[in-house]
């Protein structure tokens, strides 16, 4: 078992930047793949980015790339969603997730098995 807290949402404007962490406990933190997903009011929960157990890869979605960076520090089981140059559909309630996806699965929101509360992100225009 895997129990995920994030943090650090909150409502910023256009072209701010926000740090989001997820602190872990109750398991081997660095056994999983960490990813952030998100879900917008009446849309899905998307695929943010991803990291895999050693850190040593990431992969983002599109809409981020360039924007967003995801780190993790094994030793205080926590993973990090640094955002830059927010933009206003960056709204969403942001999730982080704990899994041992495969590669081609990293994307996909089945492929983790333990997910946190969620933090609210609001980018105003």
């Amino acid at each position: 078992q895997v129990q995920l807290v994030e943090s650090g949402g909150g409502l910023v404007q256009a072209g701010d930047s926000l740090r989001l962490s997820c602190a872990a406990s109750g398991s081997t933190f660095n056994s999983y793949g960490m990813a952030w997903f998100r879900q917008a009011p009446g849309k899905e929960r998307e695929f943010v980015a991803t990291i895999r157990v050693s850190g040593g890869h990431t992969y983002y979605a599109d809409s981020v790339k360039g924007r967003f960076t995801i780190s993790r520090d094994n030793a205080k089981s926590t993973v990090y969603l640094q955002m830059n140059s927010l933009k206003p559909e960056d709204t969403a309630v942001y999730f982080c997730a704990a899994g041992r996806p495969v590669l081609s699965a990293i994307r996909s929101s089945a492929s983790y098995y333990y997910w946190g509360q969620g933090t609210q992100v609001t980018v105003s225009s």
